[in-house]
């Protein structure tokens, strides 16, 4: 009776350390499968940045790439007015597969990113908590290797999203901006 007690408290105790931040992680993540392109379907947030300016975005490709010592390279373009910008972060990876933490350079902002979930073929559910001076925000990004996604897919998101404390105003499924502009991104 002692060792069942041991191995529940035991098993209690992992469950609070892979949750202690309240976001799921992928189970059995495999980094390796993660990489390459993704389109950015669906964005969620309660930063004050995405209230300000959730009217203008678009859908975006993202590449994701292993660096040598493991981390991943995250490369974004998106369209940006009649041009295209790219954005570089380095998530470093974490002790826990399917969690990393990342920096930013020009805001000092510290983000724990989460791969919530994903099949890696068709979708992945990305949540981030963002941790500034002037406050916390929530994040979810919804990838996917078309410009399309089930509804089923796209429910999921919205569920999640929803389930992270994020209401139907700040979740939005990003519209496409059409062939031109990626021609020219990418």
């Amino acid at each position: 009776m002692h060792a069942t007690l041991l191995g529940v408290l035991g098993l209690a105790l992992l469950g609070a350390l892979h949750a202690q931040d309240g976001i799921p992680v992928q189970s059995d993540f495999q980094q390796d499968k993660l990489t390459g392109r993704w389109y950015t379907i669906g964005l969620a947030s309660n930063s004050n940045w995405f209230k300000d300016k959730k009217h203008l975005m678009k859908m975006c490709t993202t590449v994701i790439s292993t660096t040598a010592d493991g981390n991943l390279e995250v490369t974004s373009t998106y369209p940006k007015g009649d041009q295209c910008e790219k954005r570089n972060s380095l998530y470093i990876k974490t002790e826990q597969p399917g969690r990393f933490s990342y920096t930013s350079p020009r805001w000092g902002s510290k983000h724990s990113i989460h791969v919530v979930e994903t099949n890696y073929e068709e979708y992945a559910l990305v949540a981030t908590q963002i941790s500034k001076s002037t406050g916390s925000s929530t994040m979810v990004l919804l990838y996917s290797r078309t410009k399309e996604l089930s509804p089923e897919r796209l429910e999921r998101f919205t569920q999640f999203s929803r389930e992270q404390g994020l209401t139907d105003e700040e979740i939005v499924i990003l519209p496409w901006t059409g062939e031109s502009c990626w021609w020219e991104c990418l």
